[in-house]
């Protein structure tokens, strides 16, 4: 077994998730599932968040970028350092410490574009006419290497995409390894875009796409109509009414006609579609909006999962996990809405804390990636061949000075 940190700041932006766990590999090669060992949350800087979130809008100039990708390897780094603490544990005793950086921009690859791409078409072309996925994460992983002295990976969306993949969402290979002994299951995860993915012992029988809004727009309105970050428990919401003429209006959004793979972002359910929406919900009360977002949450997992899995009646179980299970009144809507046959739980279940899944998901791609494991799921993503996601930095106490 080895001693591994994850991080994760998600696309809902509510704060930076470290966790420790314990991997190690199984008797097929592959890693087990990891052990739990401790965790933490830390909440971004207010001066750090503000320009972080200013970014996703496009409004931090390439030079201010520059900046705030060190500033935001030193919160990684700090979140990193408070753990180490907590656990009384020594960077020098981590095997490897696993995080992608905070997403600023994610592309998703146009597959009709990238159909229609000649033979001879050049790598060039793949990017300037070709459709392919791009994406831009933040948090300079040598600050992190430099401050825990532990090896650093991160940054495992690129080698994604430039198989043609979607680079998103992340979350299938920590499932395959997890659940292999379980499938066919499905697992949900709800962060600010929830994701879907049908974990299978046999990687090519895998799916993995995003079902679309998860906290994102709840947290939005949250925020702009009571002045709180989000919605505790869904407790505004349970007091509301879903408003029919505003969700059936939500229904209509294009993304839901997109096929796997897929990946959602800000650009689709972001602040501007949220403060669209919020624009259409005038005169209603805020409990009213805040139950009708939450039930198009609800509505379009549930769409989602039966459109794109075809073999739906044969599977029992959906794990869920993200923040999105800690408000009762959207778990409680998801639930009315899956099929009866398909019982609805949480990854506490099987020894994995919801809130720290995306955190232990990072850690267990950058174990796989130290023991050069193909980490990737290509039936999921779209990528054209197996291959192993992520970038190293060594730290400075590997540093070999005086060679003999």
């Amino acid at each position: 077994m080895a001693l591994v940190m994850g991080l994760n700041s998600g696309s809902s932006f509510d704060g930076l998730d470290a966790v420790l766990i314990d991997v190690g590999i199984a008797a097929d090669g592959h890693p087990g599932r990891p052990r739990f060992i401790g965790g933490l949350s830390y909440d971004w800087p207010p001066a750090v968040a503000e320009r972080v979130l200013a970014s996703f809008d496009n409004k931090v100039d390439l030079f201010e970028m520059t900046r705030l990708n060190y500033e935001a390897g030193a919160v990684y780094a700090q979140a990193a350092l408070s753990l180490l603490a907590q656990e009384n544990v020594s960077g020098e005793d981590l095997f490897v410490v696993g995080y992608d950086g905070q997403t600023i921009y994610q592309e998703p690859p146009d597959h009709d574009r990238m159909a229609r791409l000649p033979a001879g078409a050049s790598l060039l072309d793949r990017w300037t006419h070709g459709g392919y996925g791009c994406g831009f994460q933040i948090g300079e992983s040598a600050v992190v290497a430099a401050a825990t002295q532990a090896l650093t990976v991160t940054n495992f969306r690129p080698m994604d995409h430039a198989l043609g993949g979607t680079g998103a969402p992340l979350m299938q290979y920590l499932d395959f390894v997890s659940f292999r002994d379980q499938g066919p299951i499905l697992t949900l995860n709800i962060g600010g875009i929830a994701n879907c993915q049908l974990a299978d012992a046999d990687r090519a029988k895998m799916m993995a796409f995003d079902t679309g809004p998860g906290n994102v727009m709840i947290d939005h309105a949250a925020r702009q109509l009571l002045g709180v970050p989000y919605d505790a428990n869904g407790d505004t919401a349970a007091t509301g009414t879903v408003d029919q003429g505003m969700l059936a209006r939500l229904q209509r959004h294009p993304y839901f006609e997109r096929h796997p793979p897929r990946s959602a972002w800000r650009l689709d359910f972001g602040a501007g579609y949220a403060e669209r929406a919020l624009a259409d919900a005038a005169g209603l009360a805020p409990q009213d909006v805040l139950a009708t977002l939450t039930a198009f949450t609800a509505w379009a997992i549930d769409r989602s999962v039966r459109d794109h899995i075809s073999h739906l009646g044969d599977i029992s179980t959906m794990i869920a996990s993200g923040g999105g299970v800690r408000n009762g009144t959207l778990m409680r809507m998801l639930a009315n809405r899956l099929p009866g046959t398909l019982r609805l739980t949480t990854s506490d279940e099987f020894g994995i804390p919801p809130q720290y899944k995306e955190a232990i998901k990072f850690g267990v791609l950058a174990f796989a990636h130290r023991h050069g494991l193909a980490n990737n799921i290509p039936a999921a993503s779209g990528a054209s061949t197996f291959a192993i996601l992520g970038r190293a930095v060594q730290p400075p106490r590997l540093a070999i000075v005086d060679p003999e």
